[in-house]
């Protein structure tokens, strides 16, 4: 018999699977089952309604997800370019255990079923990445444009390339992702 965290595990996949690639309306309780391999009465052991489960997983992924950019930045300021590869090499740790988790928090991130708690985690991760911005606007190191700009370049540019590679359009190589990295610096960055 399958242990609980096991299925609780498929769950969530099954879950992060069907919400990225068909949205929360257009996924069911029972699809979940389906695909998770566990039976509908099982999912609600764990979650009161599908609200609850896709509000668990999207702070679950959005806290993991600013835990990986945040990860060695704190300790690093020789300056805005090693912060930014800090902060491309989180973003890609975290696509490669959780490929379609960005898609997910990307596409949910203004859901009307979306708690204050889920809401407040996805604000704390946009205002890391607008500070960031923010400070290497005042060093006069990143473009000035809008906030909302620079994150659609990063995230929307970064994503793209990553459907890319799930699709098999794109391999995964370090001189890739050497090139992405560049390519965004250069996007986001003021030239000299």
């Amino acid at each position: 018999m399958e242990s609980t965290p096991t299925k609780q595990k498929a769950i969530f996949s099954a879950s992060l699977l069907l919400f990225a690639e068909r949205g929360f309306d257009a996924t069911t309780m029972p699809m979940i089952a389906e695909n998770a391999k566990v039976g509908a009465g099982t999912i609600y052991r764990y979650f009161k309604n599908k609200e609850s489960l896709v509000n668990e997983l999207f702070q679950q992924h959005v806290n993991e997800f600013l835990q990986c950019i945040e990860s060695g930045l704190a300790n690093e300021r020789d300056g805005y370019r090693d912060g930014f590869h800090h902060i491309f090499e989180g973003m890609v740790a975290f696509t490669k255990n959780h490929p379609r988790a960005l898609g997910f928090i990307k596409t949910h991130s203004q859901g009307a079923f979306l708690t204050e708690e889920s809401r407040l985690a996805y604000q704390k991760l946009v205002e890391f990445v607008c500070t960031f911005f923010r400070e290497g606007q005042k060093q006069g190191v990143i473009r000035n444009l809008p906030e909302n700009a620079l994150i659609a370049i990063l995230f929307g540019s970064f994503m793209e390339v990553y459907e890319m590679i799930e699709n098999n359009y794109l391999s995964l190589t370090d001189e890739l992702l050497t090139g992405v990295e560049e390519s965004l610096w250069a996007a986001l960055s003021r030239q000299s």
